[in-house]
């Protein structure tokens, strides 16, 4: 049986993550209130920031950007903007 989660991205009931994503307390709240679906749309963002903006994740400061950027992703805060990118019609 599939694990279901109230999401807090989507705010509806959805399918829930396998484990969770980091270990200690960040990992469990995203565990307990993430949706598989959010956190695949997190990874495909992340990605682009990480390109776009040629962070070096052995930097903290480029580390602590994406922590607050997934922080903001997930409470539906307004994002960086990632220049020329055009998100797709649903």
């Amino acid at each position: 049986m599939t694990r279901t989660v109230f999401c807090r991205k989507y705010q509806q009931e959805k399918e829930g993550l396998d484990r969770p994503p980091f270990p200690g307390p960040k990992g469990v709240d995203l565990y307990e209130n993430i949706s598989k679906e959010a956190w695949q749309d997190w990874l495909t963002h992340q990605t682009m920031l990480i390109n776009e903006k040629r962070l070096n994740l052995m930097d903290m400061a480029s580390r602590k950007l994406l922590q607050e950027e997934m922080d903001r992703f997930f409470s539906g805060e307004d994002l960086t903007a990632i220049e020329g990118y055009v998100p797709p019609e649903k």
